[in-house]
């Protein structure tokens, strides 16, 4: 019974760091937000060099900017494909997409925070690549393409 618990356990940790994690969806006002932050920051360290501020206060500011930077490259997390060696095409409506392209991870659930219209019946918008799709469930069809909006 202990070698099965052992076995369980060691398969539970195991099985997250194999299996590819999808981007966190930050909404592009959040983005919008991360870039201004780092912005700030980097205005707020020029001028305390300018003006000769001691050490520490230049190293907490060093430190702040190089938070902010980690945010936003966060908040900008890469697409990554459910498929293996998948590269992006541009796909049009009508285009039929695999079924693992269009599974839970990769849909788009805050599409208010997005301006998208509330998708109908059997629809769902999702991710693909940096653009975001309005798909049928059902069969994978593309209804409506928007691009470079991720």
């Amino acid at each position: 019974m202990r070698k099965f618990i052992l076995i369980g356990l060691m398969a539970a940790t195991a099985l997250p760091t194999a299996l590819p994690t999808a981007a966190s969806a930050q909404t592009r006002r959040e983005v919008r937000e991360d870039r201004r932050d780092l912005r700030e920051s980097r205005q707020e360290l020029r001028e305390d060099i300018r003006s000769g501020e001691s050490r520490g206060e230049i190293r907490r500011d060093r430190r702040e900017v190089r938070r902010d930077r980690r945010e936003l490259q966060r908040s900008r997390a890469a697409y990554v494909a459910p498929v293996r060696g998948w590269r992006y095409r541009a796909v049009g409506p009508g285009y039929r997409l695999q079924p693992a392209f269009y599974g839970s991870r990769y849909t788009v659930s805050d599409y208010r925070s997005y301006r998208l219209r509330a998708p109908g019946a059997n629809q769902r918008w999702i991710r693909y690549g940096d653009d975001l799709l309005l798909i049928n469930a059902r069969n994978g069809r593309v209804l409506q393409v928007l691009r470079n909006r991720y």
